[in-house]
């Protein structure tokens, strides 16, 4: 029976508030200094002195003499740490004075006897990983020119702090012996303990468990009273059990501090019971933001508790934070600006030296900062840890079990937070207390490298999902993130279509968008079927061993040895086997995975993990310092039945935040990133298992779209967990910075270090602003700055024109190329714009909805936004359209009087509304969202610029079709996706003129692509000379002209499709929203097939092409030798290709005869040999 005692609510409650439980014992935690054998002269120091003093060890000679070094050390091998440790070199942990003559031997498995195990097998027990200079090369990855300074880790030899102390000094309390006699009045009012023993309860509580004045200043009287009868009742409820065992557990949360007290054996991690860690990180440390911010202190008591010879007292002291200015500049750095009042008031001078120091680094980085600091006269280490709140959720309680792992325990921790947005934690460690050594742990100056070198993956996932198998030490930290990382892949591509599927999609035609769509649809359904996230894990759990066997493959291929035979940070497995493992090849994980599992599907979820293992071409998972895990994967383990386009490449990249993907159809290739939210767990677990299919779907698009330009399409999705919805900057900036990690040479030992890089050629990503993403592109420019991309001008599209950027809804990019079709529709059929009655869904607010309206001149008759809806049948008032297009605002701003008496606004949260025509509508919301679905010949055009995908289906396609006819004559999608394509095919059968989304929706595309073409263009000097607007405001004047020709080429393109489109449509009959595509797919496949061929090494006509497909203005300022020099050969090649291919087929069509393109190039060379003749 556990007593667990809970004191709740104000500080001043009675004993008679304590409430009885039985639960488990918690995880441990944190040891105070009042122990006797722990005094003042005996405990770790921090005190660091100037530069000139600092002492570094350099020989094993200068290893503290007080410190209990388990021996043999000498002469154990690295093997004896299993296989797999990571641990500084051996010489340095040598124990003075040790011979060799006793050593620790190690089962070790026996010799395979399978000559293909010689090459994986480990030689005299040792795995002998890859050294640095057998890493795969990438060809042409030079470093970059500034050092990559993101989280760093601490220098690589520690510095030793010399202050006696734990480096806080609580103001003393003058009325503590005062307060004491009150407590004891009130005990013995309270008659719970002898009269004898009131003094000697008191006194152990006052001055044995090494609570500060702090508490007894801030907690009142009768809460003392509380905590001491809480503590008492404890020791007697002991001998009530069986075993006589003493088990505390005591909470008291106030308004503005709380209190936590048990009972906990050193280095021990328990899963169950109150986890009063947990419960700290969910409710102060995790939210901890601004004034509603909360530091910690913790510490084990110095002495046992009666009876307990190895279990002691472990208190955490909450307090909400006083700032001494709350609202400081995001950059600044000075403690005793920043700094909490209380954590001013106790903190020694040295610790704020120390925390001023890793402060400066905190600032300016994305990841954590890890220090280590050696304390004289003592084995214990002080660890330091600072990150920005809010980016390490659960870091406080995940960190216990990664050193209870590795044989560790805290005496005392810390959690300070400044009013900056930073968090600073320090650890004191020392090694667990034993009488003989444990061969399962290595000594702490070995471990604590392990420990901070573990840090950067806690950060990554705090608290994964197999984390009991960590804390039990059953897996590594390692091992477990690795399982976790596998669930995540297993869960988006784990095939359980089956063979119906394969068989209808083999009878389908893939390349008809019906068809495709029609299977899409189909996939989505039975995906929600038998391979739940939660039963994955459920068979991932029952087999760790096959884990071990699985995760000690991936890292045999992955890791590095960066400093040879010396290195200090092997991959690492559980230091709880007993024997030294083989590595096995693919052919014998199959094998061992068969004989293993209990049935099918467990087969299926465990040939998963040699799914990935083969897949990843490049990780960060052993990068010294991340900030997510970000995996490089080969796409071709996607089963080509269901995804028929082949992807050029993919990313995945895991965070506890967030999963995400980036996927490319090629090498040169361009998308947004968007950033997906859920509004419920169930809403989750639906966007969890589509995340893939959409991100695919969308790069698919995008690939369409892009048929103009040189770069194919691509796309980034980010899912946010369902518990961080309000992470979206975060999960931004650890998507980027992760996949950055991979696209980087490293310049930064011990920072950034070599990966294996398994795809082996140079890679450049080319993004753009999506959803919740159009704010944090900035960010993204400057930060690939900051790490020394030298390609990070053309990173991201959309960014602020100071950056280089032309913003797409200040120069109507996107609406340009819709215009053009729109225009082209009207100029076909000698319509006249000012009487073409016209419904738009997106409104003034939104980029392509205003700027729509104000490059219009129909007659706007209906708009649909975010707010409701607007109708007049006389036409909108232009004058108050353009007033709110202008301001950026909804309809809900519209004037109203300025309608006609049949005009009317319904708005989303009204409620039974009489439009003019006596209907009533009942619901404003509904009435918005079905309103472009109303029947009727209202309208002669509708152009969505904004909407939900889908938002007219083949379900809903019949309420615009009346007798066969179409109710709308035109629509040109300017929103990406919002008709379906069998919904488009219905429409146009009913005599509906459709241009789809990815024909009138590509300006934007192309207005990125220049910019990227600029940016690559200029060096970084002429760049921000041309290309950035001044601090004042005004533009260059090359920026002005580039901007004009920018749009001119967007209107241009739009034409010469608009044009073919329409020729085809005439000469087949086949239907405007299937040439689109046909057109799309004739364009990237020539493209690919022209980049392929002889004519790229044809040097006059590679320069023809280049100066006829690159604007006038970049030839004119840069010269086409400067651009051939300074943009990368497979972009110019794309180029190359697309310019070719998209004149080939806008002018022959997408089904031309095989003579044509011979003619086409014909005409081609003999102007170019006619011009070279002028010329001569």
């Amino acid at each position: 029976m556990v007593i667990e005692l809970e004191c709740t609510g104000r500080g001043d409650a009675d004993v008679e508030a304590f409430q009885l439980f039985e639960n488990p014992l918690p995880d441990e935690h944190g040891k105070g200094p009042k122990n006797k054998s722990l005094s003042a002269s005996h405990t770790a120091s921090n005190k660091m002195g100037s530069p000139h003093n600092l002492t570094f060890p350099t020989s094993t000679k200068q290893l503290p003499s007080n410190g209990r070094f388990w021996s043999p050390l000498k002469a154990i091998p690295l093997s004896s740490f299993y296989k797999l440790h990571r641990v500084p070199s051996l010489t340095a942990m040598a124990e003075p004075g040790q011979d060799d003559a006793h050593t620790i031997e190690l089962p070790r498995s026996e010799p395979t006897s399978n000559p293909e195990l010689h090459h994986t097998s480990p030689q005299n027990g040792i795995i002998h990983n890859k050294l640095l200079e057998q890493v795969v090369r990438t060809p042409g990855r030079q470093p970059s020119p500034q050092p990559t300074h993101l989280s760093l880790p601490g220098p690589s030899q520690h510095r030793v702090l010399h202050e006696e102390g734990s480096g806080y000094v609580a103001p003393k309390f003058e009325g503590k012996e005062l307060q004491m006699d009150q407590v004891m009045d009130q005990i013995e009012e309270k008659g719970f303990i002898p009269p004898e023993f009131v003094e000697s309860e008191t006194n152990w509580f006052y001055n044995e468990l090494g609570i500060d004045d702090m508490y007894f200043q801030t907690e009142t009287v009768p809460a003392i009273v509380n905590h001491i009868l809480s503590l008492y009742a404890g020791k007697v409820a002991a001998f009530a059990r069986d075993d006589g065992r003493l088990e505390i557990r005591l909470d008291k949360e106030a308004v503005d501090h709380a209190v936590y007290i048990d009972t906990s054996k050193p280095g021990l991690s328990v899963i169950d019971g109150p986890r009063y860690e947990q419960r700290i990180d969910e409710k102060y440390i995790d939210g901890s933001k601004g004034s509603n911010s909360y530091r910690v202190e913790t510490f084990r008591s110095g002495s046992h508790l009666p009876g307990e010879k190895d279990q002691q007292l472990r208190c955490y002291f909450v307090y909400k934070c006083h700032f001494a200015n709350p609202n400081p500049g995001s950059e600044e750095t000075r403690l005793e600006i920043i700094g909490e009042k209380r954590f001013l008031q106790k903190a020694t001078q040295n610790t704020k030296e120390i925390y001023q120091e890793v402060m400066d680094h905190a600032v300016s980085r994305t990841g954590p900062v890890i220090e280590m600091f050696e304390m004289e006269g003592s084995r214990e280490k002080r660890l330091v840890i600072a990150y920005r709140q809010g980016s390490a959720m659960g870091m406080f309680s995940a960190l216990s079990d990664l050193y209870h792992y590795y044989g560790c325990t805290s005496s005392r921790k810390y959690v300070e937070q400044f009013s900056n947005g930073i968090t600073i934690m320090s650890i004191y460690l020392r090694p667990l207390r034993q009488t003989v050594p444990d061969a399962r742990h290595p000594p702490i100056e070995a471990a604590i490298h392990q420990i901070m070198k573990e840090v950067s993956l806690l950060y990554c996932i705090p608290h994964n999902r197999f984390q009991a198998h960590f804390a039990s030490g059953r897996l590594s930290l390692q091992e477990t993130i690795y399982a976790h990382c596998v669930w995540v892949f297993v869960g988006h591509f784990l095939n359980r279509l089956g063979s119906e599927y394969a068989s209808l999609a083999s009878i389908l035609d893939p390349n008809n968008s019906v068809h495709a769509e029609m299977l899409s649809k189909i996939k989505r359904r039975l995906r929600t079927e038998t391979f739940t996230s939660d039963y994955i894990l459920e068979i991932i759990n029952k087999y760790p061993d096959l884990v071990r066997s699985l995760y000690l493959a991936f890292a045999s291929t992955h890791y590095v040895q960066t400093r040879g035979e010396q290195d200090d940070f092997i991959p690492t497995l559980s230091y709880l086997r007993l024997k030294i493992d083989t590595v096995l090849n693919d052919t014998e994980l199959k094998s061992l995975i068969s004989k293993t599992v209990a049935n099918e599907h467990d087969e299926m979820v465990m040939t998963a993990f040699r799914v990935f293992n083969a897949g990843v071409l490049k990780t960060n998972f052993y990068t010294p310092t991340k900030v997510a895990l970000s995996f490089r994967l080969n796409p071709n383990f996607l089963p080509e039945v269901e995804y028929p386009q082949p992807l050029f490449g993919m990313f995945l990249v895991i965070s506890s935040e967030f999963r995400g993907f980036h996927l490319r159809f090629r090498d040169i290739a361009r998308g947004g990133i968007r950033i997906v939210k859920s509004r419920n767990r169930e809403a989750y677990s639906i966007n969890a298992r589509s995340l893939f299919d959409e991100n695919y779907n969308l790069a698919n698009t995008q690939q369409r779209k892009n048929k103009d330009i040189p770069e194919g399409g691509s796309k980034g999705v980010i899912l946010l967990d369902v518990n961080h919805q309000d992470k979206v900057r975060v999960s931004f900036e650890k998507y980027i910075d992760s996949i950055m990690d991979l696209l980087i040479p490293p310049t930064s030992p011990g920072i950034k270090d070599p990966i294996v890089d398994l795809h082996g050629q140079q890679e450049i990503l080319f993004m753009g602003p999506d959803e919740n993403t159009a704010d944090l592109v900035n960010w993204a420019t400057e930060h690939a700055r900051k790490r020394g991309a030298p390609w990070w001008k053309s990173f991201f599209t959309g960014k602020s024109p100071k950056l280089g950027g032309i913003p797409h809804d200040a120069y109507g990019m996107t609406t340009l190329s819709v215009r053009e079709y729109i225009l082209g529709i009207y100029r076909k059929l000698n319509l006249s714009p000012s009487t073409v009655r016209k419904l738009q869904t997106g409104g003034p607010d939104g980029d392509l909805g205003s700027n729509e309206i104000l490059l219009g001149n129909e007659k706007y008759t209906a708009i649909v936004d975010g707010a409701g809806v607007l109708v007049d049948p006389h036409g909108i008032d232009g004058a108050e359209l353009i007033r709110l297009a202008r301001k950026r605002v909804m309809i809900s701003e519209f004037e109203v009087s300025k309608l006609s008496p049949d005009g009317y606004r319904v708005l989303v949260d009204e409620t039974n509304v009489t439009l003019p025509s006596g209907e009533v509508v009942n619901n404003g919301m509904i009435f918005r969202n079905t309103f472009h679905l109303r029947g009727g010949k209202q309208f002669d055009i509708f152009v969505p610029c904004g909407g939900r995908p889908e938002s007219i289906d083949l379900s809903t396609v019949h309420k615009l079709i009346v007798d066969g006819k179409s109710t709308i004559p035109y629509i040109v999608e300017g929103a990406n996706l919002f008709i379906t394509q069998d919904a488009k095919l219905r429409l146009e059968k009913a005599g509906c003129i459709i241009y789809k989304d990815a024909s009138a929706n590509k300006g934007g595309v192309t207005s990125s692509s220049l910019e990227v073409l600029a940016s690559l263009s200029f060096d970084d000097q002429t760049f921000i000379e041309n290309m950035c607007i001044r601090e004042d405001g005004t533009a260059p004047p090359f920026y002005d002209a580039y901007v004009k020709e920018v749009q001119a080429t967007i209107k241009r393109n739009a034409a010469l499709e608009f044009e073919a489109i329409w020729r085809e449509h005439q000469r087949t009959g086949v239907a405007r929203s299937t040439l689109s595509d046909t057109l799309s797919i004739a364009i990237t496949k020539l493209d690919e097939e022209l980049q392929k061929t002889e004519l790229w090494k044809n040097a006059t006509l590679r320069k023809s092409v280049l100066e006829d497909a690159l604007p006038q203005l970049l030839l004119e300022k840069i010269g086409l030798d400067t651009i051939i020099e300074r943009v990368p050969d497979n972009y110019l090649r794309a180029i190359f290709g697309s310019y070719l291919a998209s004149r080939f087929v806008y002018e022959h069509g997408s089904s031309p005869s095989q003579f044509a393109f011979f003619d086409f190039m014909s005409k081609r060379m003999a102007k170019l040999s006619e011009g070279i003749r002028e010329i001569s």
